[in-house]
């Protein structure tokens, strides 16, 4: 069964990391690294390998944790990630049928969109939050330009974010932020440079605390 998923940690902290492909027996540092820092939100993408049992793991580890699955394509996906307990779904694409499935469940869904009219079907069918993907395509100023008419919209960037441009895209009125590679980098992990995975967090959170500072 699902845990709640948290609005306010979400609030508080807008960034969700997206663990993708990662080796199973490096989650335990990754994560824990993840929320010490002051990281809220993660997304285990169902095309890693042991997805639900990773979902599974860090739900019963990390009580105040949003664990959620993403790149769920299907209902075969949508089905493993719910019953492993994900607190909150994201897909690559908009479809209706997975959103309304998500709504059914209680479990807030952040389908994938990329025109204004994609944007706003997937608002209009029940998304909490709308992922802008790929979004280093568009840039910041799509999201403003978009916004101007469809300002009820709530919308996540994730393509193309990184730690020198993510505060332009909160300027431009996105609601949070989906990172990757961006943030999990793949030589620290591979070479289990603690410290250096750990700085980079840090940096993230930094820099996010001191634009909402300003």
């Amino acid at each position: 069964m699902s845990k709640p998923f948290s609005w306010e940690q979400f609030n508080d902290m807008p960034i969700v990391g997206i663990l993708r492909k990662l080796p199973a027996h490096k989650l335990e540092k990754i994560v824990s690294l993840y929320q010490q820092c002051g990281l809220t939100t993660l997304e285990i993408t169902m095309n890693t390998e042991g997805a639900a049992e990773m979902i599974q793991q860090l739900n019963d580890a990390y009580p105040n944790l949003n664990v959620g699955a993403g790149t769920v394509c299907n209902q075969k996906d949508l089905d493993v990630a719910l019953r492993a307990g994900a607190s909150f779904i994201v897909t690559p694409i908009t479809d209706e049928k997975l959103i309304a499935r998500c709504k059914e469940s209680n479990v807030p869904v952040f389908p994938g969109a990329f025109t204004p009219s994609e944007i706003y079907k997937a608002w209009s069918a029940g998304a909490e939050v709308v992922k802008l993907f790929p979004a280093g395509l568009l840039g910041p100023k799509y999201i403003k330009d978009v916004l101007a008419p469809l300002d009820q919209i709530k919308l996540m960037p994730v393509g193309g974010v990184d730690l020198q441009n993510f505060t332009e895209f909160l300027q431009a009125g996105a609601v949070g932020l989906g990172l990757g590679s961006q943030l999990f980098l793949k030589e620290a992990i591979e070479n289990e440079a603690w410290e250096q995975l750990e700085s980079h967090f840090k940096a993230f959170v930094d820099k996010y605390r001191a634009y909402r500072g300003s």
